[in-house]
């Protein structure tokens, strides 16, 4: 009786998770199929819906005409694509670069040693991690003015590379190191440099890709920060090329944002394993 009333539950669960999966799956779907359909039939379909003209928005499952134009278009005919393309880059990576030789010692110092304000330390780089862009955007603005950084790819660089929320990701990570394993070296010898580079490190690998891989998806997909520090369209990362095609251009914005999709699913398909990791550890240390 036990064992049917589990299959019933197991049964309702699935029906339940089928259709959620498919509302996920449908927009990447809806690009896909998007970015292979001519223009005629992108604005047949969703012209409606964009005020093209009158009618009802609809959409083929598979593309009537499949054709390769829109991708095409993209690659070979649009060269500011590209710019932008390696703006993103540039940016994210550096970022990332950043976060790593910046973020891991500020962690480890606060997740290892004991100094007179450590607490109040934590708790400022919590707040900070709270706070929306739209609250520090005057003073990162007035700082980058003073220093003379504003519409340079450097004004999106720096304050990323300081951004608390890989700090906090990191310092989880290495709260998971077992405390018994750092004392054993202290007691060989070890100081604070040795225990951070030969224990912490390789250790922490999985906080660290974690913060690593969602500090590249942030810094990819970042708009507010390039709009506002950017006037030169020359710095531009690929997501306002995006914000900057009109509704004339229906399949070019399906490739584009299809060919932008592919960075942060290879980034996160190589992180996904320690990202599960290093949060299911900061979760049983917290």
């Amino acid at each position: 009786m036990q064992k049917k009333n589990k299959a019933k539950r197991g049964h309702w669960i699935w029906v339940c998770l089928i259709p959620a999966a498919l509302l996920v799956w449908w927009p990447l779907w809806f690009l896909c199929t998007g970015a292979l359909m001519p223009e005629e039939e992108l604005e047949l379909t969703v012209g409606p819906a964009l005020g093209l003209h009158n009618g009802f928005a609809t959409w083929h499952i598979l593309p009537t005409w499949p054709t390769l134009e829109p991708l095409l278009t993209l690659l070979l005919d649009t060269p500011q694509f590209f710019v932008m393309f390696w703006n993103s880059m540039e940016q994210s990576v550096t970022q990332v670069a950043g976060q790593l030789l910046v973020g891991a010692p500020a962690a480890w110092a606060i997740s290892r040693l004991r100094f007179h304000g450590r607490g109040a330390v934590r708790g400022l780089y919590i707040v900070l991690m709270l706070l929306p862009f739209q609250v520090t955007m005057v003073p990162s603005y007035l700082v980058l003015r003073q220093f003379g950084l504003l519409d340079t790819p450097w004004a999106v660089i720096l304050p990323g590379i300081f951004s608390t929320f890989p700090v906090f990701i990191m310092e989880r990570g290495f709260d998971a190191i077992p405390r018994e394993v750092l004392e054993s070296a202290a007691i060989d010898g070890a100081n604070h440099w040795h225990r951070f580079w030969n224990i912490g490190i390789p250790l922490g690998v999985p906080g660290i890709i974690s913060a690593l891989t969602l500090g590249f998806l942030d810094a990819w997909n970042a708009i507010e920060q390039p709009i506002t520090f950017l006037k030169s369209p020359q710095y531009w990362p690929l997501s306002l090329y995006l914000t900057n095609l009109d509704t004339e251009q229906l399949g070019l914005s399906m490739a584009a944002s299809l060919l932008m999709l592919a960075p942060s699913v290879l980034v996160f398909r190589f992180g996904q394993t320690y990202l599960e990791t290093g949060l299911a550890a900061g979760a049983v240390k917290g």
